[in-house]
């Protein structure tokens, strides 16, 4: 009986798990259109805390990485190239809901967008023509900060 009651539960809490809406913010994708470079990444507390981004380096080796959105097809490529941090290039997948949150698949050389599992999905906040931030909550030192991406296009 005890078996039967957590299996249930396990399948209630996969059945219930909070999922990205779907339903897309166009304007907002339109604005994300083109070639960007990402020019600083800050947080709130000391910059002495290493935060790996996306599971790939820390979060300062993004700074000076290249991004493309493709808006008409939610394609794209980014590419890490700061001196001193290991090299790493990757095609992407992403789009904006109409919540404001950009949801983002890196995929690897072999994969298919629909066989990466693992995203991201990180707010989009003070979009301009030529700027816009990313917003990820992140846990450090069991506190809940704002780890800021600030984008500026290029070209």
């Amino acid at each position: 009986m005890k078996k039967i009651v957590i299996v249930s539960l396990f399948f209630l809490m996969l059945c219930c798990k909070s999922n990205p809406s779907t339903k897309l913010d166009n304007k907002t994708e339109v604005g994300l259109k083109g070639n960007w470079e990402l020019t600083s990444v800050s947080y709130p507390t000391s910059s002495y805390i290493k935060i790996n981004s996306f599971g790939i380096a820390d979060s300062q080796c993004f700074e000076k990485s290249t991004w493309r959105f493709v808006s008409n097809n939610n394609k794209g490529e980014m590419a890490l190239n700061k001196v001193g941090c290991s090299t790493f290039s990757s095609a992407i997948t992403w789009y904006v809901n109409q919540e404001g949150n950009l949801v983002l698949k890196f995929i690897g050389a072999d994969a298919k967008a629909k066989s990466v599992k693992e995203g991201y999905v990180l707010k989009v906040a003070n979009l301009t023509s030529n700027t816009f931030q990313l917003l990820d909550t992140v846990e450090v030192a069991g506190k809940q900060t704002t780890l800021v991406y600030q984008f500026n296009r290029l070209n």
